[in-house]
């Protein structure tokens, strides 16, 4: 009675070993580790508006920008970083410009400043802009926004354009939603629903998207992208809104209202811009 007892037991050892729960733990495991590595792939990014009271403060930041801030961020290896010049229309008559800075973490973003100013090379470099006095500011104002990359597209990117700097369009969109609710609706149909790669298909080349963790007009996501010139910009978008993927995408009813405002800003790259 022993003996068949232990063939028994034997025998559940064995389907168990076939069953091999270990090897669900260890793929349950893998699953875990393979998401947090793709959230950890995903960059942050801190959009930098200057808007301008006169050309002589304009003139102050970009030798700020192109002789101090640019060669300092980049010994802290922060590459990729965008100065753009906004261009000037009948709505937005106000001279700004616009840096983008791509960072691995939020620490990195946290420690920049603390690091610059341990930079002697560029404290000395930025006096003219670091030690401004309080009644000659080199600007009106600064606008921080504060982005996380999507998970489609968690790196920035530089794209192919070889048009003059002064004629190519880098679009930057703002989109807002009316709760958070229809925002996480917004960002979902750029990832879940293919939004990105119908982008792709037709050439936008964009530098990146992102949803929007900071700013002024939350909730918000951004993304860029970039044209030739103008001319190229709107056959583009002509070709966007035409698409059989994006007509059917609009019509579906669970992506119905995820928008309630547009803002967007037309730029080209100054000349010591990475873009």
């Amino acid at each position: 009675m022993k003996t068949i007892q232990l063939l028994l037991l034997l025998a559940l050892g064995a389907i168990a070993s076939c069953e091999n729960p270990a090897s669900e733990a260890e793929e349950t495991t893998e699953s875990s580790e393979t998401i947090e590595n793709s959230q950890s792939e995903r960059e942050f990014y801190q959009i930098k508006i200057y808007s301008f009271d006169t050309e002589e403060q304009v003139a102050t930041v970009d030798e700020y920008l192109k002789n101090a801030f640019m060669p300092a961020v980049k010994k802290q290896g922060i590459d990729k970083v965008g100065v753009f010049k906004s261009r000037i229309s009948e709505t937005d008559t106000v001279q700004k410009t616009f840096v983008l800075l791509p960072f691995k973490s939020l620490e990195q973003f946290q420690e920049l400043d603390t690091e610059l100013l341990k930079d002697s090379t560029y404290t000395t470099a930025g006096t003219a802009y670091i030690d401004a006095n309080f009644d000659n500011p080199p600007y009106a104002r600064i606008q921080s926004i504060i982005l996380k990359a999507f998970p489609n597209m968690p790196k920035m990117e530089v794209p192919d354009l070889d048009s003059p700097r002064s004629e190519r369009v880098y679009e930057l969109r703002s989109y807002e939603s009316a709760t958070e609710k229809y925002y996480r609706n917004k960002v979902d149909m750029f990832n879940a629903g293919d939004e990105i790669p119908l982008f792709d298909r037709l050439d936008f080349q964009a530098v990146f998207y992102g949803e929007v963790l900071s700013g002024a007009n939350m909730p918000n996501l951004m993304y860029m992208t970039t044209h030739a010139d103008m001319e190229t910009r709107n056959q583009h978008w002509d070709a966007f809104v035409n698409a059989p993927e994006w007509k059917e995408l609009i019509a579906m009813p669970k992506y119905k209202n995820n928008m309630s405002h547009i803002d967007m800003w037309f730029l080209y790259p100054t000349d010591y811009s990475d873009y």
